[in-house]
């Protein structure tokens, strides 16, 4: 082993390869300048991809990258020692670079074959692109879903406090009308009673003056019962066909006078307002009732706002029958307005937030009571310092010609009834 080195660097015998080329200096320095610049081009690949390696811990098979450095390193290295060899000969150590570069050109190779199955398999730029894009999809379709479904939570929740609400509005009706009904008939019977010692002490002034004040007591419990009555919703309605806009624009004389002229009124009454089927008297009560809850929530003026229109509930949309349109009322101000604990109490009788002995709390009840035996529906927004707002939806009336028809139907059915009583 030792001869054969020996005589691998054993070059007294060996001519430069520079003789071979007939030391022509055109072919001479076109080879040194060829296998100077591959040999530099090749020390830098490799310490570009040591860099690029080294920086990226994630990429797949990096032992290639330092296989094809090494390689790609001794290749540039034979270049080198090609110079080398064109003035000393030293073929031995060139043969010794080349057995290395060969060795590892090699391994290289063995390395790579079995790896391309695998490096295949790695998805490319743009089927990652395509993944990620598909990800993106479902990951909007998952929030748009987490979204609706939020949505549908806050939906069920409104709903559940609505339902609540209306629980609670209904047990308090019935034992409101309950309690009204029997105070009721028991001030008929005073004041029948207090109405004939009335008349068997006319002669008496003494006696006369504590009747009369006694009379005044029972019609002021009266009036309350039928207040009462109202929001229990027993109270005789007396109904009618009638345009809601021409009731309105009639109490434009009466409105500034109950509320005081420190308060702008604006009417925007929509046209073509589908008429309604409702009690007159209690319908003007109800607008007077909330006029004058909003002057109250004005006291040093302001601008109250009634509004009518068209209103479709889009639970029902356009359908054959009447069922869903309403005639919508709306009676706006821009004044206090309420939180929303004050808000959740607004229709319950006797609430009230104004001092003691100046409101008896029974107006918004008894215009909840009033539209609500009317077949409509009432509601309040409301934020504090930013007004009030009271929505009320009426029925649309039937066409005179269903009405006319349906009376004929009552009249036969009657008459039927009649023959067979």
């Amino acid at each position: 082993m030792l001869q054969y080195l020996q005589q691998l660097w054993e070059t007294s015998s060996l001519s430069p390869h520079g003789i071979c080329l007939l030391w022509r200096p055109e072919l001479i320095w076109t080879h040194v300048g060829a296998d100077a610049l591959i040999g530099i081009a090749y020390y830098s690949i490799p310490v570009a991809l040591a860099y690029f390696v080294s920086h990226r811990n994630d990429i797949a098979f990096g032992w290639v990258f330092w296989a094809f450095a090494l390689f790609i390193l001794a290749c540039g290295t034979t270049h080198f020692f090609s110079i080398w060899t064109l003035w000393v000969p030293d073929y031995g150590t060139e043969a010794l670079i080349k057995a290395v570069t060969a060795a590892l050109s090699v391994v290289t190779a063995i390395g790579l074959w079995p790896l391309l199955p695998k490096a295949l398999a790695i998805p490319s730029i743009d089927a990652l692109q395509r993944v990620n894009a598909e990800l993106k999809q479902q990951i909007d379709e998952r929030n748009a879903a987490l979204a609706a479904l939020q949505a549908e939570k806050v939906e069920r929740l409104k709903t559940e406090d609505m339902l609540r609400q209306a629980q609670k509005m209904e047990a308090v009706g019935q034992l409101t009308g309950g309690i009204a009904h029997d105070f009721n008939n028991l001030l008929t019977i005073v004041a029948g009673n207090l109405e004939r010692l009335e008349v068997r002490f006319r002669d008496d002034p003494a006696a006369h003056r504590s009747i009369k004040s006694a009379l005044e007591g029972a019609s002021r419990g009266a009036a309350l019962t039928q207040k009462l009555l109202a929001f229990s919703r027993r109270q005789p309605l007396t109904t009618k066909r009638l345009d809601a806009n021409a009731l309105i624009d009639g109490m434009s004389g009466l409105l500034p006078r109950a509320i005081g002229e420190n308060i702008a009124i604006d009417l925007r009454l929509g046209s073509g307002l589908w008429p309604i089927e409702v009690d007159p008297n209690q319908l003007e009560n109800a607008l007077i009732n909330l006029a004058v809850n909003a002057r109250d929530a004005m006291p040093d003026g302001g601008r109250l706002s009634i509004e009518s229109r068209n209103c479709i509930d889009p639970l029902l949309g356009e359908s054959e029958t009447l069922k869903g349109h309403f005639a919508l009322l709306t009676v706006s101000d821009n004044g206090f307005g309420m939180t929303p604990d004050v808000l959740s109490h607004a229709f319950e009788p006797f609430f009230t937030t104004k001092p003691v002995g100046e409101g008896s709390g029974l107006g918004l009840s008894q215009v909840y009571g009033f539209v609500t035996q009317s077949n409509g529906r009432i509601e309040i927004v409301s934020e504090p310092d930013r007004g009030t707002s009271v929505r009320i939806y009426l029925p649309r009336a039937p066409a005179e010609t269903e009405q006319t028809a349906a009376g004929a139907t009552i009249s036969l059915a009657a008459a039927a009834a009649g023959q067979i009583g």
